[in-house]
């Protein structure tokens, strides 16, 4: 049984998890009952495959069961798409696959999307049944004329109905919720958190709507069908979001991550720390610290692949340059922040020299704070941490 507050008191002091060296599993289901307006992941709306694409996926984990050796399973993570339309029985497959395949830990943290449509008191239970201990449930929005917008396959009813029966069942439970939406007032916006905290949930992940290309929400606003997204409101309703939050008890250990203490997510942790992890089935990444690997976004290709023996996946190999660009942009984006010791140790004297370097009118402008041999992101700079870390950034002359 997962001992959700004892783990998670060790990520204050020690995200990296030093003591045991552990990775994550994220698999990728993707199918949807409906296209949402904003929505760019790899998805398709026919479930004519699914049988064939769990078992591919099971398969996909067999060829890879030594691709990782001697580390702990620490996080299984089930993203989309929409990972609730899994019945019990295919959870329980592919949970028994891995179960069969690696050495997981005692204290796994299972995460499952479910989209609040799916979450009926029997659908809850067999999740439960299947083996998830931690449910990511996608409100996006409490009104419904925001999810209508979204195009959401759920109702504003069943976002509150699906939390209450979740409850009943589930202790770790988070919700998304989606901020600076055309014609979002901040009055509606700051309800949206009202109910939220009504319900006495742990853990919430928010964030800014952003306009992807090739989706529908893009075409609406490029026709003039909807306004278009408002930077200026959506850092007003960051602002509100992250004060009420924090003065409801919850840390906000990662830009987009609002937990109680006890109560962080594993995985989302361990992504920001830069741990491995293994992501199976069509479009799913992998990252081991010196490569990403990507699987194909075709869902007939990856079948037809795995069917074969092979694996249908890119990869890069990551420069020193590539590691500490990326571990500045994750990093920063967490309360720990940038280790100066951890740049001279993994990069060298002369990154940690840069860093300091590029770091000076940003410490004068207020934006980040040097303390302790840490540099970190401060509140005013939040909203604004992509562009901080573009500026922190090694770019090589070649």
């Amino acid at each position: 049984m997962l001992d959700i507050k004892s783990f998670n008191e060790t990520l204050i002091t020690n995200p990296a998890g030093d003591k045991v060296k552990e990775f994550g599993i994220y698999i990728h289901i993707p199918f949807c009952k409906q296209a949402c307006h904003y929505c760019d992941f790899h998805f398709s709306t026919s479930v004519k495959k699914k049988e064939e694409l769990i078992q591919m996926i099971c398969k996909e984990i067999l060829l890879r069961k030594d691709e990782i050796t001697q580390e702990l399973v620490q996080t299984i993570y089930f993203g989309g798409g929409t990972p609730s339309l899994l019945s019990e029985l295919e959870l329980k497959q592919l949970l028994t696959t891995i179960e069969d395949n690696f050495e997981v830990s005692s204290t796994v943290e299972i995460t499952l999307e479910a989209n609040p449509d799916d979450l009926t008191a029997d659908k809850i239970k067999e999740l439960k049944l299947a083996g998830v201990n931690r449910l990511s449930i996608g409100v996006q929005s409490f009104f419904e004329e925001d999810l209508q917008l979204m195009n959401r396959a759920h109702n504003a009813n069943e976002a509150l109905t699906s939390i209450k029966l979740a409850k009943q069942y589930f202790d770790n439970i988070s919700i998304d919720l989606i901020y600076g939406m055309p014609e979002m007032s901040v009055e509606r916006w700051e309800e949206n958190i009202d109910i939220a905290l009504s319900l006495d949930l742990p853990h919430f992940s928010c964030y800014a709507l952003t306009v992807e290309p090739n989706t529908a929400l893009k075409k609406f606003i490029d026709k003039g069908k909807i306004e278009p997204v408002d930077d200026e409101v959506a850092s007003i309703h960051f602002d509100l979001l992250t004060n009420k939050l924090k003065s409801a008890g919850f840390v906000q250990y990662e830009f987009s991550n609002y937990g109680k203490p006890g109560y962080f997510s594993q995985n989302n942790t361990a992504y920001w720390m830069g741990k491995t992890y293994m992501g199976v089935g069509p479009s799913a990444h992998s990252f081991n610290g010196n490569q990403r690997k990507w699987n194909i976004n075709n869902n007939s290709l990856y079948i037809n692949a795995i069917e074969n023996d092979k694996i249908p996946a890119q990869k890069e190999e990551l420069s020193l340059t590539d590691r500490y660009n990326e571990y500045v942009m994750t990093r920063l984006r967490t309360m720990w922040g940038i280790s100066l010791e951890e740049v001279k140790k993994d990069f060298g004297t002369n990154y940690k020299k840069y860093l300091l370097e590029q770091s000076v009118n940003l410490i004068k402008e207020g934006l980040l704070i040097l303390k302790n041999e840490s540099l970190k992101v401060s509140d005013k700079g939040k909203f604004l941490s992509d562009g901080i870390s573009s500026e922190l950034f090694y770019l090589d002359e070649n």
